[in-house]
């Protein structure tokens, strides 16, 4: 059920001086008569200068609200003026799937164009896109492009060939291309600012990922994928997994086990043995006794330690020294104020669940298990165990595909569900696995020592870019012995339910670079240093702190209005044990070491939808439009905006082929 478009009155603190509330009064005058669009056309300093707002870095109020408001009204917002200040009202998502559609692409296209408009980026575009000698040959990133007259008259003399079209997978890694002297990630990022959306580094893991064609001379480029950490919290996934708290707790009460009780006690043991802690008792903050006998004392002084700790972390001084420190000097990164108030939070937390839960692990059985949910304060502290389990596994067995997607003129052919096939496939899991088999930053800066986590996929998870109408997800499914595994068994992309809608997406740089200004100002009590190890999202952290500093609803205002369709992929037949560590080893749906995947995956692909769509007459039409001659006219090629004081580049600096 969509939620209803809820308006929102938004004005200046009443400490905002009298040139401040004029400035924004002017500006929501002229935001609210303005067509539909015209924002995002005329940028951010178009309608300061058209308010006459003068000085505005001086007026850090005022910066926030305005740049605020803009990106509001650029996203469909409209402005209704009253007594009590300017109401905003979200646009109403439409009925009509393809009016949605685009509605929602002119959005991402705002802030998609904004980052193509910036210099670094247009270089980077031209300096891909201009010939440079490699070997013998002179090459560019349309040697990457595959030209649709030549691949669909190909497909038209072929008939039912696969050689036409030889997909296969290629991890993005520091490494060069061999056929052109291009570096992975540099051949990754420029199609992947070809995206519907702005082009944005993940936090966490992050694993990207080449489709390319070896029919071709120079191996072109079919589509992209990436593999990153996933987000932590989503609701209609974690209950898909049965690894939600309550609903794991409700199936272990109606179905005690002592593998259950076991797996338990061994959480509440690991967890404290992965604490460093020389530095807590050096410090009289802890006695050896208190490590097996903790008191409600001991519990206290670990929690104002903690808050303690958190209170200097947030000190200049404090956050130099973090940046500073090496990565594998873990007892010294275990010192430093930010983990010392983690490692502190922590064990407080433990032991107050040793103290309560212990009693009926000691030792474990179902029995004590069942009495242990008759006792309320025993049924918190396995609440906590639960979450923190999942809390600690979410980003090492779980992942989310960020971006997946074909390129043209591929795209015609459906390849993006050979793309989200073969970005789940025995290759890129092995991959994944042997990137991310090293040491845990944070659980080794928790406990002074190397930490591993568990780096085998259980389930990946990923969004559609619309939340209406067709997705390259639909429908995709196929046998898991494709992949090495059982017959019988249907392997593809769950459809889980539908995301929040919330999010920064919708803001540009300008109004968070305004926001975060406005919180420091403010002498925000929370501060958001981006390092790593704090939290999730800082981006949504600090934009939440410049909104609060507005006084302004940041719940209503995040949410951006982009509903998605929310997918999952399990790869494991025990999905919830192996997910939270209960069971140790996976049980594969595929066979993770299947040598030849990409080519049996390729194969799948070409029978169930390549051919269909090779068949036909507009499809292979559409495909010849996507041209690498002058003027270059190619769907894989970046839309850099023209206008607004850019200029076209210089087609007589491109490559010419003549087929």
């Amino acid at each position: 059920m969509k939620e209803e478009a809820k308006p929102v009155t938004l004005r200046l603190p009443a400490d905002a001086s009298r040139q401040e509330q004029q400035g924004f009064a002017r500006l929501c005058t002229l935001l609210a008569s303005a067509p539909v669009g015209s924002t995002g056309v005329n940028g951010h300093e178009h309608w300061i200068q058209a308010a006459k707002i003068k000085k505005l870095y001086e007026q850090p109020l005022l910066a926030a609200a305005a740049h605020t408001a803009i990106d509001l009204v650029d996203q469909g917002w409209t402005i209704r003026t009253d007594k009590s200040g300017y109401t905003f009202t979200p646009p109403l998502a439409s009925g009509d799937r393809e009016r949605e559609k685009a509605r929602v692409r002119r959005q991402e296209h705002l802030r998609r164009d904004e980052q193509l408009r910036q210099s670094s980026v247009r270089r980077f575009v031209e300096n891909m896109e201009r010939t440079h000698q490699h070997g013998d040959r002179l090459v560019s990133i349309f040697n990457l492009m595959r030209d649709g007259r030549e691949l669909a008259d190909a497909l038209e003399r072929a008939g039912a060939s696969t050689d036409i079209i030889k997909p296969y997978v290629q991890i993005v890694d520091a490494s060069t291309c061999e056929l052109t002297g291009f570096k992975l990630h540099d051949i990754w990022r420029y199609f992947r600012h070809t995206w519907s959306n702005a082009y944005a580094t993940v936090p966490g893991r992050s694993m990207p990922i080449l489709i390319r064609d070896a029919a071709t001379e120079f191996h072109t480029v079919i589509g992209l994928a990436a593999i990153s950490s996933p987000v932590v919290q989503i609701a209609e996934r974690d209950h898909w997994m049965g690894w939600e708290t309550d609903q794991f707790l409700e199936q272990v009460r109606t179905n005690p086990t002592v593998d259950i009780a076991c797996w338990l006690a061994r959480r509440i043991n690991s967890q404290q043995e992965e604490i460093y802690v020389d530095d807590l008792l050096r410090d009289g903050i802890l006695q050896p006794t208190d490590l097996t006998a903790p008191t409600p004392e001991v519990i206290a002084r670990l929690r104002d330690d903690a808050e303690r700790h958190r209170q200097r972390h947030h000190q200049a001084s404090s956050i130099r020294e973090v940046r500073n420190i090496e990565r594998n000097a873990w007892v010294d990164r275990a010192t430093t104020d930010l983990f010392r108030s983690k490692r502190s939070s922590a064990l407080a937390e433990t032991l107050e669940i040793s103290t309560v839960l212990g009693v009926y692990l000691s030792p474990p059985t179902a029995e004590g298990l069942t009495k242990a949910f008759s006792d309320s304060k025993a049924r918190t502290q396995m609440r906590r165990v639960v979450r923190r389990a999942r809390g600690e596994r979410v980003g090492t067995v779980i992942a989310d595909l960020t971006v997946c997607g074909a390129v043209a003129p591929y795209s015609a052919l459906t390849a993006g569900k050979l793309v989200g096939a073969l970005a789940v496939s025995p290759q890129v899991l092995t991959a994944y696995r042997k990137k991310y088999a090293r040491p845990s930053e944070i659980a080794s800066a928790m406990a002074g020592r190397p930490i591993l986590r568990e780096p085998r996929l259980s389930f990946i998870g990923t969004t559609s870019l619309y939340g209406t109408g067709s997705s390259q997800y639909n429908r995709l499914f196929w046998p898991a012995d494709v992949m090495g595994g059982n017959s019988n068994v249907r392997m593809g992309f769950h459809e889980l339910g539908r995301s929040r809608s919330f999010g920064t997406s919708h803001f540009s740089s300008e109004t968070v670079d305004a926001l975060v200004r406005l919180s420091t100002l403010r002498g925000s009590l929370v501060r958001v240093n981006n390092l790593f190890g704090e939290g999730v999202s800082p981006r949504l952290r600090k934009v939440r702190l410049g909104i609060a500093a507005l006084g302004w609803p940041a719940n209503e205002l995040l949410k951006h209005g982009r509903e998605r369709i929310l997918y999952g992929v399990p790869l494991v037949a025990n999905l919830r044990d192996y997910s939270l560590g209960i069971d140790e080893e996976p049980e594969y749906l595929i066979n993770p070491e299947l040598p030849e995947a990409d080519t049996r995956v390729a194969e799948w692909w070409f029978e169930r939808w390549c051919h269909q769509r090779a068949a036909r007459q507009d499809v292979l039409e559409s495909m010849r439009s996507h041209r690498l001659v002058r003027p270059v006219r190619h769907g894989a090629r970046v839309p850099l905006p023209i206008g607004d004081g850019m200029q076209a580049i210089d087609e007589e600096m491109l490559p010419i082929f003549t087929t």
